[in-house]
């Protein structure tokens, strides 16, 4: 949701779909402009204020995310030099882990590194480095992270390998915008949220139904429907159980017990 896109509006267009609830997530907003890591908070404080905004005016179940975007480094770094933008990222981590622990939020994210090919292999370095240090966090507060990053062959067995040196449960990190890669081979152990479309949703459900599924929704009021449709996935979801294609056992894994059990506070 965005401060100048549909936000409520989008909210109540999901939830009339037959949307129970959902799970939002920070954007960089323009809003804010990022000069130093203490600005990040800001950009926090207006997700959580979206948040409260749609549970008042709407029924919907609504988790926080919260943290800096990962893409940010590279804009950041042209501006300050990479030392001080990934300073500057760490700080929005650490400010993201307080309102986790202050339970204001329920996850950090999305972090993680560019989703694109860099030339530059320190700024992946960088990367790297932030996303493991928001795995410690998640391990210290008990909470799930959102990895927003590339989605290769061995990205997930890269995840759960930081995610080990980090003491972290694999199960906690979530991979944005994942293929519909399910069996554990697949996972080694990680989350993954696809994009609910039906091609993916299908070759999933084929092989487990361990899997979160998302929209990837950015509310631009110049692109509608970007990245999906906020009504996307109730919508799918209907339709595949309508169709027989999934069960109402499998409709609640997904969507509520996989949920529920990594974005509900103790």
């Amino acid at each position: 949701m965005s401060p100048s896109g549909h936000n409520i509006e989008a909210l109540k267009e999901f939830e009339a779909a037959g949307g129970t609830g959902l799970t939002l997530v920070t954007l960089p907003y323009t809003e804010v402009p990022i000069t130093n890591g203490s600005d990040f908070i800001k950009s926090f404080k207006i997700t959580l204020s979206l948040a409260e905004s749609g549970r008042q005016r709407t029924n919907l179940k609504i988790n926080v995310a919260v943290g800096p975007y990962p893409i940010l480094l590279i804009p950041l770094m042209k501006h300050f030099g990479l030392e001080k933008a990934e300073s500057m990222l760490m700080q929005g981590i650490e400010d993201a882990a307080k309102l986790v622990t202050n339970g204001k939020a329920n996850a950090i994210g999305e972090i993680g590194r560019p989703h694109f090919p860099v030339d530059d292999p320190k700024i992946i370095e960088a990367s790297n480095r932030i996303l493991l240090r928001g795995m410690e966090l998640a391990h210290d507060i008990d909470c799930p992270i959102i990895v927003h990053c590339e989605s290769e062959p061995h990205t997930n067995k890269e995840l759960a390998s930081m995610a080990k040196k980090a003491a972290l449960n694999p199960g906690k990190v979530i991979k944005h915008s994942s293929p519909p890669w399910v069996m554990p081979k697949e996972t080694h152990g990680i989350m993954p949220s696809i994009p609910a479309s039906k091609s993916f949703i299908r070759e999933a459900l084929s092989k487990s139904d361990r899997f979160m599924i998302e929209t990837d929704y950015i509310d631009d009021v110049t692109r509608p429907n970007a990245i999906m449709a906020v009504t996307t996935v109730p919508k799918k979801i209907k339709g595949f159980y309508q169709s027989g294609e999934i069960s109402e056992e499998q409709v609640y894994r997904i969507c509520e017990d996989i949920p529920n059990s990594l974005y509900s506070r103790k």
